[in-house]
């Protein structure tokens, strides 16, 4: 079963008892709070889709404190299905991987018909989630305790774009991205496999790895797994890059290649593969990539694709490319790229 990535919760009779919008001043259920602060320390969003107007309902959120504690607040009268979906489109990730919580029964069946990858709940299970497997995300990692801020972030940053008089190139430059890549330590690995599992869209191979794969891989003078760390003028993305490249021959084998799905519209996926490309040329080797087709990742073949790989072994949806041209990849003019294997 797919973990759940962010929970949406319906606002009155739900988060609290009592409607806003009627004159209530509920005050948030103690069980509904308690889920909301236990999920965040994992990682797990939270987002609002509800009934009613936005401006009161975050002014409710904010008097009891609990505004910051949302990335997405969709607050109004049309289906919550919709709400739900743009939730999923503004967070950039799947549906299978987003939880609803409320008290109606009609509202869940709504969503339940529209949305069935979605996963419904009543708001009387709210004390009980944190419990269930699919909310289990393992090991907590400090990029899982700042994933909230990460996002909320990321808003800001959307909301400065929104406001800049210029091209969406232009918004990227002005940026200041710094994209550093080192190999993996001990103290990585806890988040190399966090990624391995949660992220899918921008993932050549989905393979998974626990942490003494990653231990073995790390020490292995046959492989080099590398993470990348993203940073602008708006603040720290942490840890969202991984790849594990094995040493074959005179092939240099790109296993895994992975982007955190945050950083989509950065435009660092292809720093990072230049940066493996660049190693692998100056290292005498051919530079060779495994690809998986799953129903989410096409976007990473066509960055393959981009960057010269052509295609040499095909097997159904697997697939081995290979990059014959000697010379390198140039870096992306919006990205500072920071190479910790040649300081």
């Amino acid at each position: 079963m797919t973990a759940v990535k962010c929970l949406v919760w319906d606002l009155d009779d739900t988060l609290w008892d009592g409607v806003v919008l009627e004159g209530d001043r509920p005050v948030p259920r103690p069980e509904a709070v308690a889920a909301l602060k236990a999920l965040d320390e994992r990682g797990i969003l939270h987002a609002v889709a509800s009934r009613g107007d936005h401006e009161v309902a975050l002014a409710h959120l904010a008097e009891h404190g609990l505004d910051r504690m949302f990335c997405a607040v969709e607050v109004g009268w049309g289906p919550k299905s919709e709400a739900v979906r743009r939730i999923a489109q503004g967070l950039n990730i799947g549906l299978d991987t987003i939880a609803f919580t409320d008290n109606d029964v009609v509202e869940r069946a709504e969503v339940a018909a529209a949305l069935p990858q979605v996963r419904c709940y009543p708001a009387e299970q709210v004390g009980s989630l944190a419990s269930l497997s699919e909310f289990r995300t393992g090991t907590v990692t400090a990029e899982s305790r700042r994933r909230r801020e990460s996002y909320l972030t990321e808003r800001e940053r959307a909301e400065a774009e929104q406001r800049f008089d210029g091209s969406a190139a232009q918004f990227l430059a002005s940026l200041d991205l710094e994209l550093t890549v080192v190999p993996a330590t001990e103290a990585d690995l806890d988040r190399a496999r966090e990624l391995t599992v949660r992220t899918h869209q921008l993932n050549t191979t989905g393979i998974t790895y626990d942490l003494d794969e990653l231990r073995a891989l790390c020490a292995s003078s046959e492989h080099d797994v590398l993470v990348a760390r993203l940073r602008d003028r708006f603040g720290d993305y942490g840890t969202i890059g991984l790849a594990v490249v094995a040493h074959v021959g005179g092939d240099a084998v790109l296993e895994l290649l992975l982007m955190s799905c945050r950083v989509m519209s950065r435009g660092v996926g292809s720093a990072l593969l230049g940066d493996i490309v660049r190693d692998a040329v100056e290292r005498g080797r051919r530079p060779v990539a495994r690809f998986l087709r799953t129903p989410v990742n096409q976007v990473m073949l066509v960055t393959l694709r981009f960057a010269g790989f052509e295609v040499v072994e095909r097997d159904g949806d697997r697939m081995l490319l290979a990059r014959t041209s000697p010379e390198p990849l140039p870096d992306p003019a919006h990205v500072r790229l920071v190479d910790g294997r040649r300081r």
